[in-house]
């Protein structure tokens, strides 16, 4: 297993495969670098280097107390970065992943960055506010906490029909798909499960999103049920200076079956 210590003390575990100009990706919550698999091979396959790490607190990862807030999870992935000296980057993060790749350009900047891609990411803000008034209120993020709280193992479960969009009219539902979700997220500790929530639902990103100054591709599907789509991709693409956004037709909020290859196809496009 290939893992280094962050300055807190943290170990991070992280895969390195192929070689080439570094593709680098940043996972959802509650999974970890294994959701990133089919993509990662994608473009190793293709040229690239492709690396993925376990965000702290979840997967194969160390477990800390601290440091589970949006601020260290993109530190992580600058330690990450510098680590494995990896320059002309290209970032892709999917979900809580796509905040931590924008934070990171907000905290560090583009020096080592080429492109990035945000896909079903929660930037620029989740939480329904006065002045977001299209986002998600409280009251879902707090019964997601009760959730994990009481039954993390059931409301994983419960949790991956929606990830996927398994619970719409017609849709072709994968029990396999689903129990790899429920493996990947019964991997996070309740310590980190439970901080990051707040993290994914309440930070806003709207300043990173401005230094931004990389080509970005902001892709998102429009049936999107745990990060809607009017909140997020459709906000910062308006936000980032050289966005192309990408809206997938009826597509949930995890890669699956057609959307997946559709993404897929776009990756590599955007990437070369």
């Amino acid at each position: 297993m290939s893992t280094f210590t962050t300055s807190d003390g943290t170990d991070i575990f992280y895969k390195d495969w192929g070689s080439g100009q570094p593709v680098v990706f940043s996972h959802g919550w509650p999974l970890n670098g294994d959701a990133w698999d089919g993509q990662m091979r994608l473009v190793a396959e293709n040229g690239f280097r492709a690396v993925a790490h376990d965000r702290r607190g979840h997967g194969r990862s160390g477990q800390p107390w601290q440091g589970n807030h949006m601020d260290q999870y993109a530190d992580d992935l600058a330690e990450l970065i510098e680590t494995l000296n990896l320059n002309d980057v290209i970032l892709v993060g999917h979900s809580t992943g796509g905040g931590e790749v924008a934070r990171y350009i907000g905290r560090h900047g583009t020096a080592r960055v080429a492109k990035a891609v945000l896909l079903g990411a929660v930037p620029p803000l989740m939480l329904k506010t006065d002045a977001n008034p299209e986002g998600t209120p409280i009251d879902a993020f707090d019964g997601i906490r009760a959730g994990v709280e009481a039954d993390r193992s059931q409301f994983y479960w419960d949790l991956s029909e929606a990830f996927y969009g398994y619970n719409r009219p017609g849709a072709t539902e994968s029990e396999g798909v689903r129990r790899a979700f429920w493996l990947w997220s019964m991997q996070v500790g309740l310590k980190g499960a439970y901080d990051c929530i707040k993290q994914f639902s309440e930070t806003d990103f709207t300043e990173d999103l401005a230094r931004i100054d990389v080509p970005t591709l902001v892709a998102h599907g429009d049936d999107d049920q745990i990060v809607p789509i009017a909140a997020a991709a459709l906000k910062t693409a308006q936000l980032v200076k050289d966005a192309t956004l990408k809206v997938y037709p009826g597509a949930p909020h995890g890669l699956v079956g057609e959307y997946e290859e559709a993404f897929n196809a776009d990756l590599l496009d955007f990437i070369r």
